[in-house]
Formats: structure tokens, C-alpha cells, sequence
């Protein structure tokens, strides 16, 4: 049996402003660590034996991993479609914050991002997610469904801002 996965579908090309210069800052960063990598890792292969040298070895899955990113965010970033101005309606559309409710009282606040900038520490949901899908072009009181992990979960939008 083989390791081969079919690649995963591409996510939505939409991203705020923010986010598209965080992605812009990681790979400015990923070149300045690259650099100190190859460093370190030239260095490595100079001490000789490279199949016994843990640090060469370390040094060139760190390389790896590091180029594999910068791969990918130098061919995401120009397919990204970064939306400046956003709806300020009562309606719920890309980069809105909804604070939502269950059915057991407890609030939720998220705000619907690119799946790009997905973060849910920081309570960003991408809006390919169930719940950001169920919440597009709803309004405040408006009452949505939701099934996870075979349950159903209904929330009422409580509230709906625009930063």
C-alpha cells in the first residue's frame, strides 16, 4: 500500500487585506530562515560522515519542509483574491463577525475569512466551513442548522458587525 493521496481541493481564493500581508510577511521570513539554514546546514556536511551527522540530517528536513511552504505560498499568493471593502448590511457576508447562540444558551462569536486565515483560537472560521456556509446571507434573529459528527445543532444569530 502506497502513500499517495489525491491532493486536497483547493479552498476558497478570497482573503481580507490582513491576511493577505501575513501570508506576504511569512514568506519574507521563510527566505530570511532559509538562508541561516543553508548555513547551518553547509556546515554540517563540512564536520564529514553525512549518514552518521544528526545535524546535517536535521538540517536538510528542516530545508525541505521550509522550501515546501515557500512553494506553496508562491503559487497561492497570486491566486488570492484580497477583498478590500466588505458588505455593512445587517446580512452576513465574507469578513463579517456573527456572535451566534446554541440551543443551550451559550455564545459563540467567530468572523468568516478565507480558508487561508483560518484560525480558530482567534475565533476566524473559513467560509467553506458548515457553519460559515450555513450563516452566508443571513440576517440578526435568523435561526440555522447544522449537523456535526451526526448531531444537529441550531444557533440564532445574535449579532452582525463589520470591522
Amino acid at each position: 500500500m502506497g502513500r499517495w493521496r489525491p491532493p486536497q481541493p483547493k479552498g476558497s481564493p478570497y482573503i481580507t487585506t490582513a491576511g493577505f500581508e501575513r501570508l506576504q510577511k511569512e514568506l519574507d521570513t521563510l527566505w530570511l530562515r532559509r538562508r541561516d539554514v543553508v548555513a547551518a546546514l553547509s556546515a554540517a556536511a563540512a564536520e564529514g560522515d553525512r549518514s552518521e551527522n544528526a545535524e546535517y540530517i536535521y538540517r536538510k528536513k528542516e530545508l525541505g519542509g521550509i522550501d515546501r511552504r515557500i512553494r506553496f505560498l508562491q503559487k497561492r499568493l497570486p491566486e488570492l483574491n484580497v477583498v478590500k471593502q466588505t458588505s455593512m448590511g445587517s446580512q452576513i457576508f465574507f469578513g463579517a463577525t456573527v456572535t451566534v447562540e446554541d440551543d443551550h444558551g451559550a455564545e459563540r462569536t467567530v468572523r468568516i475569512v478565507g480558508p487561508d486565515e483560518t484560525d480558530g483560537k482567534r475565533g476566524n472560521i473559513s467560509m467553506d466551513s458548515p457553519l460559515a456556509k450555513a450563516l452566508m446571507k443571513k440576517s440578526v434573529d435568523d435561526e440555522v442548522s447544522i449537523t456535526v459528527a451526526g448531531e444537529l445543532t441550531r444557533y440564532v444569530i445574535t449579532d452582525v458587525r463589520y470591522q
